[in-house]
């Protein structure tokens, strides 16, 4: 199967609710258990595994019953349903009740799972008993498997979860709000390379360990061709979902481009390239923009888009000190949507625990025509070659809230649009855009039109012109703008625009950073439909 096929038919499956299984009844029963051979487990003792491992070809799970596995399609999967009974540390105080995931057509690949007490770990076996499998299921045709599909872990109430781990290396949490949206995973290998596919990691093992007030450790091995991985992820609710990562990854084989914390999130159209979307919903997407926090100081900001093909961009940014996938427009009129409701999606943010030194932030987007997509990723690449035989050791904060964690230092942009070049009520030029941009007015409130406030733009193709910038009427934010004429660009090169632009006052800017990437045969479009 097509790599880049399997991975977006997983990710519509998770994007479409795969995540969530209707609970039923409790039978009178004894919950499942963790009945294997009990065994010493600790963090040193799973890195020394994943070391062992990378000396070694890959070898993979064995898939029991593939033609069987392969008829659990989405419908299928959602129609099983895990006991409630038999939820593992189900009513044992203020431990998080964890159920596990069936296998089906999109996650095939059996998943180990232990549960760890007191520095030993059993583990918990697959049994069809622990499931509800309606007559006429494929999956009552199942005979053996070696394992579960993954694990999601339990509100006290037990009528919802808030984090689960279901396919390759993702994971995904409720956020802030209860509603799921963008996924992360362990790992990005050859993500959008030209010469590809990309490589997918799994965690083919996990070892749970329960904490105090809710808190659950993962720990995870992870298992690809070119590496091998230990992961241990301390999750526990405050106001969001707050996650502590450390990872060893060991490398079996040269990668292109490497990516640690990757996030994977969604982006179809918004207010810049709204006239482009053909849903009736104003805006779609999980997250609208990628915002660094540079070891300089500096906050960037870069609104998604959905290009016309595949793009990469890495943001030089040595010794990052955070960045993140977020979602800043909360208004539910921008969506109208009651269903998914994405003006609830949480914002995920990465802040290494340590200097991260040398390497880039890099944003790759891939065209879509629909929601169903995940298209958006967002990843380190450390600098350097990653070549067979390197150890990459990191730790980082993973904060799904509904905003950056950062305090705001700046005024922030809230919105770009784009329009017709020119002046209202004069002849508008060919091949001019306005670009309107606007931001937060955090140190700004006592000025105004004529108080030398600046904007401050560049383009790397084009001209710009037509600069202003001033605070709107009766609101309290401010509103940059400015022409972008590409009308003596070749129609047949369709070279993205660049565009850099911050807003000063005496020179000391007051704003982060916005950073556009406009492509002139979607700007086109665009101003041909006005």
């Amino acid at each position: 199967m097509d790599h880049q096929t399997n991975r977006r038919d997983i990710l519509k499956a998770l994007g479409a609710g795969a995540f969530f299984l209707l609970p039923r009844l409790a039978h009178a029963q004894a919950p499942v258990q963790a009945t294997g051979e009990a065994e010493p487990f600790s963090f040193d003792i799973l890195k020394e595994r994943a070391r062992a491992l990378a000396q070694h070809p890959f070898t993979p799970m064995n898939v029991a019953n593939p033609d069987i596995v392969d008829l659990i399609d989405y419908d299928a999967h959602n129609q099983i349903t895990y006991r409630k009974e038999d939820t593992l540390w189900a009513g044992q105080g203020d431990r998080s009740p964890v159920q596990f995931f069936f296998p089906g057509r999109y996650f095939p690949q059996p998943v180990h799972i232990y549960a760890v007490e007191d520095g030993m770990a059993r583990e918990v076996p697959f049994s069809l008993d622990l499931f509800d499998i309606p007559d006429g299921n494929p999956a009552t045709a199942l005979t053996q498997t070696e394992g579960f599909a993954g694990f999601r872990v339990m509100n006290p109430d037990m009528k919802s979860d808030w984090m689960a781990f279901l396919g390759a290396a993702y994971w995904r949490t409720s956020g802030y709000s209860g509603q799921f949206g963008l996924s992360v995973r362990g790992l990005a290998l050859d993500t959008a390379i030209p010469d590809g596919p990309e490589e997918f990691p799994r965690f083919t093992r996990f070892w749970l360990e329960p904490g105090e007030n809710g808190m659950l450790t993962a720990y995870a091995l992870m298992e690809s061709p070119r590496c091998t991985g230990a992961y241990r992820i301390a999750s526990h609710q405050d106001n969001g979902i707050i996650q502590d990562v450390d990872a060893m990854v060991f490398l079996r084989g040269d990668v292109e481009r490497m990516g640690l914390a990757p996030l994977t999130s969604m982006y179809w159209y918004g207010k810049m390239n709204e006239r482009l979307g053909t849903d009736w919903r104003p805006e779609i997407h999980d997250s609208d923009g990628l915002e660094i926090l540079a070891g300089s100081g500096e906050r960037l900001w870069r609104p998604l888009n959905n290009p016309p093909r595949t793009m990469a961009n890495a943001f030089s940014t040595p010794s990052v000190q955070g960045f993140g996938l977020m979602q800043r427009e909360r208004d539910f009129d921008r969506y109208q949507d009651d269903g998914v409701f994405y003006d609830k999606r949480a914002s995920v943010w990465v802040a290494p625990k340590a200097d991260w030194g040398d390497g880039a932030v890099t944003l790759v987007e891939i065209p879509t025509n629909d929601e169903i997509h995940d298209n958006i990723v967002a990843m380190w690449t450390p600098g350097g070659d990653a070549t067979s035989g390197s150890e990459y050791e990191f730790g980082y904060r993973l904060t799904w809230l509904e905003d950056s964690p950062v305090p705001q230092s700046t005024g922030r942009f809230s919105a770009v649009r784009i329009g017709k070049g020119g002046v209202p009520g004069q002849p508008r030029p060919e091949g001019v855009a306005k670009i309107v941009c606007d931001f937060d007015g955090m140190g700004l409130e006592e000025l105004g039109r004529g108080d030398g406030v600046e904007l401050q733009v560049s383009a790397s193709l084009g001209g710009t012109g037509n600069m202003d910038v001033f605070p709107v009427v009766s609101t309290d934010y401010w509103r940059a703008m400015f022409d972008l004429d590409f009308s003596a660009l070749d129609p047949a090169d369709d070279t993205p625009v660049d565009i850099r632009l911050y807003v000063t006052h005496d020179g000391d800017a007051k704003t982060e950073t916005l950073l556009l990437q406009l492509f002139p045969s979607q700007l086109r479009a665009q101003l041909d439909g006005m």
